[in-house]
């Protein structure tokens, strides 16, 4: 009996065991995913290194019977889709694959790819900064009326301030600035509740001639802190900078990350901007009639062209293509003492910096600066095109 007893055992632990197996196999193939939405790093013959959103790289084989399809950037219907071939694939496109869940081996395969090409991004992105600085205003937010749609803005400063009117409709798309980005294609759909008096907006549609009311077929709004103040101490390799503000006389820190924006203006643009802000404003705040300061009426640009402090689309008038065309640093660039301005994340004590700009000592005396550098920061994201969804 006990000799038996030992046979059996083993037995039904193998029983058990295989039970276990079959009931984990589901489980494991589960875990796969059924599709990978990301960016291709690397291509190795027929395998492409995608990068997911969600969990980061995957290797994906790619038979000659997958079907591989291009679409346009924001297309969303895949009867427009256009036939591509394999070879056509490249590092940097954004792709949607659908795996074959019955391919064997440890490799994923690919049943199906949906392309949207880096170079079709690139083409959209710089049509719609247009269509932005055509079509566009900005302001700060003055008020907002949810009930009517209505959002007023405030816009430029000293003889060239004036008042727009932005009109919202239920076909108007809202979005809203992720935290610490003002770049376009990371902003979330948000309803108009979700804006602020202060907040920064820009908007792009159908506009009256005065440029003072548009019929907003898309918005983007956000809350950001403006800092002017001394660099006391920097360190490189935590990648932060810590500044006293002018207006709290507190020390504030700042986090730069690598889609933060910095440049540093010359010494003549800076003192350019400087006499021409201050001279819209009547050099002490208070605006002034051009014919009394000496100064051109709406603070004229290079070229002769109006500008305003407020930009009125992204991009803006000149002084935002100037500040635009000025050098760009690294952090390792900039010392004690030095005078920054910068729009950062909101905080009180510590902040993540969007745009920084370095060589402002004259601009620190013009009160509008600070709304220069407003303008600019969102000018120069808005628009972009987003990714494939």
């Amino acid at each position: 009996m006990r000799n038996e007893m030992k046979v059996r055992v083993p037995v039904k632990r193998v029983h058990v065991a295989l039970l276990l197996l079959l009931i984990a196999a589901p489980l494991l193939r589960a875990q796969t995913p059924a599709r990978l939405l990301g960016t291709i790093t690397a291509i190795n013959g027929d395998t492409i290194t995608v990068k997911a959103d969600a969990d980061g790289d995957h290797q994906v084989q790619v038979p000659s019977t997958a079907a591989i399809k291009r679409i346009a950037p924001g297309q969303k219907d895949l009867s427009a889709a256009e036939t591509m071939p394999y070879n056509d694939l490249a590092t940097g496109d954004r792709v949607l694959v659908k795996l074959d869940a019955d391919a064997p081996g440890p490799v994923s395969q690919a049943q199906q790819i949906i392309a949207v090409k880096q170079a079709d991004v690139v083409l959209k992105q710089e049509k719609d900064r247009e269509d932005w600085q055509r079509r566009g205003v900005g302001g700060l937010v003055k008020s907002v009326d949810s009930a009517s749609g209505t959002i007023m803005l405030s816009s430029g400063s000293g003889a060239t301030a004036k008042t727009i009117t932005v009109h919202t409709t239920k076909a108007t798309i809202l979005k809203r600035y992720a935290p610490a980005s003002v770049r376009y294609d990371t902003a979330q759909p948000a309803s108009i509740e979700a804006i602020h008096v202060g907040d920064q907006l820009r908007a792009r549609g159908v506009k009256n001639a005065e440029g003072t009311e548009i019929a907003a077929e898309e918005l983007v709004s956000g809350s950001f802190r403006n800092i002017s103040g001394t660099i006391t101490s920097l360190d490189t390799a935590a990648s932060t900078l810590v500044v006293k503000d002018l207006a709290t006389k507190k020390q504030v820190t700042i986090h730069i990350t690598g889609d933060a924006q910095m440049r540093r203006l010359p010494d003549t643009m800076a003192r350019m901007l400087a006499t021409r802000l201050k001279a819209a404003a009547g050099g002490s705040g208070a605006p002034q009639d051009a014919a009394s300061t000496g100064a051109p009426r709406g603070g004229q640009g290079p070229g002769g062209g109006h500008w305003a402090v407020q930009g009125s689309g992204p991009g803006g008038g000149d002084p935002q293509q100037m500040l635009s065309r000025a050098p760009a640093i690294q952090l390792a660039d900039l010392k004690k003492g030095d005078a920054v301005m910068l729009v950062s994340t909101e905080g009180v004590s510590e902040v993540t910096g969007i745009t920084l700009l370095a060589g402002v000592e004259p601009l620190l005396e013009a009160p509008a600066a600070q709304n220069l550098l407003s303008s600019w920061s969102m000018g120069t994201s808005a628009g972009a095109a987003e990714a494939a969804q």
